[in-house]
């Protein structure tokens, strides 16, 4: 008799674990099915907000945030765009604070008579200008993080231009440190623009990001009037992130930089003890809004009807950090302007501060004399040859065009003649 109640004790002692291990199964599948939904209704959260400008609709799509390489896998290219790209990092959570974007348009300007007046060009700029941070598809917090950035070489480029980004990787802008100053390199990028195949794009730029470390980019439309939310989106990032780097360096992926001028032009300033209000570059001053329709800086009246402040060429300038953060206070009291070195000259205005003209800084009329290099039979480069001064930035020295030199070695590079690709 005691043996079958052991039996029976043993029994249901087997059939309660049964059970617990069967109720432990279903909640994990329970649970994973639940992360699931979770995350599709994330994904559909995250509409494209990034107006695209006159030359495409609002354009919506998914996009997942890529914070570091850690768990990175590489792009799938073809067929199976669907395949996974990575998993999320949590690293910044706490830092970049705008993960989900939702722009609607600032519906009430409609009923402005000026915006009537408006051209139409300029529609989706003024009703979603309000739409200021985006989230970001690729981060790096961690870029100067060691605190020993002498020089951000912070560089706008655009999805497509991969080889431009690469021209400047191999010359000016290499990661290198020079008589212990480190400098360091970031590029700049918006999402693709609609028409184009944005997904294996997308996926092109993260598993070029995955070799090289060194792209930001947001989910915003990267168009010419955009090029302003990559100025205000990368000074709220540097005010986050990058805080510690002494001087920034911003220009176009089509300049050329000598970069020991560079150098020597931060040790003067800094050996001047002046370098709380350092913005050096190709000053403009006097300059008053474009009105003719056909020219790609083209301003209404019913947008901006005053002189500009003076401003600096976007092809290239230099700025402190302190500078830098401050600029990034002043530029949330300020509404959008679609050319974004006017919008950076507004700032210093705000601030009661004109950018400091140098000669050295060539982003813009430069005079040039055809030359040849080379034998009609090697090659067809055409090239402009400038003497004295040597300049620290030349717009018209592209590394990279239909007419460019072959790109070479840096120290080929900083010569006493600088060349155009004209």
């Amino acid at each position: 008799m005691d043996n079958f109640f052991r039996r029976k004790r043993i029994l249901k002692t087997l059939l309660s674990l049964s059970l617990v291990f069967a109720s432990l199964v279903m909640i994990s599948k329970f649970k994973l099915v639940d992360n699931s939904i979770k995350d599709d209704m994330e994904v559909k959260s995250m509409g494209h907000a990034g107006w695209c400008g006159p030359e495409c609709d609002l354009y919506k799509g998914k996009r997942i945030l890529k914070s570091s390489l850690g768990n990175y896998s590489p792009p799938v290219i073809g067929d199976d765009l669907d395949a996974p790209r990575m998993t999320v990092s949590n690293t910044t959570a706490s830092t970049w604070d705008v993960h989900v974007m939702n722009c609607s348009e600032d519906s009430a300007v409609r009923e402005n008579d000026w915006f009537r007046r408006l051209d139409t060009r300029f529609h989706q700029f003024v009703l979603h200008r309000h739409c200021r941070y985006f989230p970001m598809l690729i981060n790096h917090p961690d870029k100067c993080r060691n605190g020993d950035v002498h020089l951000l070489m912070v560089v706008k480029s655009v999805i497509e231009q991969h080889d431009r980004r690469e021209a400047v990787r191999n010359t000016w802008g290499r990661e290198q440190t020079i008589d212990g100053k480190r400098i360091k390199t970031l590029f700049l990028l918006g999402s693709a623009t609609n028409g184009k195949d944005t997904k294996n794009l997308q996926k092109l730029i993260e598993y070029e990001d995955m070799i090289y470390g060194d792209i930001l980019q947001w989910d915003f439309m990267d168009t010419f009037f955009n090029l302003t939310l990559k100025e205000v989106n990368f000074l709220k990032w540097f005010d986050i992130h990058c805080c510690s780097a002494k001087f920034i360096f911003k220009g176009d992926d089509d300049v050329f930089v000598n970069t020991n001028n560079l150098l020597e032009l931060i040790r003067f300033k800094t050996e001047d003890r002046n370098v709380l209000n350092v913005f050096v570059g190709d000053t403009i001053s006097k300059a008053i809004p474009i009105r003719n329709r056909q020219s790609k800086y083209y301003i209404p009246k019913e947008l901006f009807d005053r002189p500009y402040p003076p401003y600096v060429g976007g092809g290239g300038f230099l700025m402190s950090s302190q500078l830098a953060r401050r600029l990034f206070v002043v530029s949330e009291d300020l509404e959008l302007y679609p050319i974004d070195d006017v919008f950076l000259g507004m700032c210093l205005q705000k601030l009661h501060l004109a950018p400091e003209m140098h000669p050295g800084f060539r982003t813009f009329g430069i005079m040039k004399r055809r030359a040849m290099w080379c034998a009609k039979k090697d090659c067809k480069q055409t090239t402009a040859v400038f003497n004295k001064p040597i300049p620290v930035v030349c717009t018209e020295q592209a590394v990279y065009g239909k007419h460019a030199l072959p790109i070479l070695p840096l120290n080929k590079m900083l010569t006493p003649k600088v060349l155009s690709k004209h």
